[in-house]
């Protein structure tokens, strides 16, 4: 298990990168305007808002969850990778003109380069996996006080 001082000090970290991810959230709403895609930054926004705010929450219950030392790094490092790389994976996609073949929705109708969309389907599928794993992990954690 890790010491008392090393969860403090990774909780502190999740909540000092959960506001700096909020806070290029809010910045990427003053460049909508600014990207070939307005409507994909516009996604990008509010996934840096909402996994800031994830990360926040992770901080905040960082001391509650049971879990063993890789798997506490794991939680961790996905969880920031998964954050970070949703939000950057969506404005470059945003500024690129791209991203059709992952999001239809939020690209409407932009396709970027073979290798844009590569590296746009990369980040999507590879922070998808990230959170989905954080997801169970933190589960995990948090179960009844008699099965740990």
């Amino acid at each position: 298990m890790h010491t008392d001082e090393h969860i403090a000090d990774s909780a502190r970290k999740l909540l000092r990168l959960g506001i700096l991810l909020f806070l290029l959230g809010l910045f990427t709403g003053f460049i909508l305007p600014l990207t070939a895609n307005p409507r994909m930054a516009l996604s990008s926004h509010l996934e840096a808002i909402l996994n800031g705010l994830f990360l926040l929450i992770l901080g905040m219950i960082w001391h509650r969850l049971v879990l063993n030392r890789s798997a506490r790094s794991a939680a961790f490092g996905l969880a920031v990778y998964g954050a970070f790389t949703n939000w950057g994976t969506t404005l470059a996609a945003a500024f690129w003109g791209a991203g059709a073949p992952m999001m239809p929705l939020a690209a409407a109708g932009f396709n970027g380069s073979a290798g844009q969309e590569l590296l746009i389907a990369i980040g999507l599928i590879s922070l998808s996996v990230s959170m989905v794993t954080v997801g169970g992990i933190v589960l995990w954690g948090l179960r009844p006080a008699a099965v740990r």
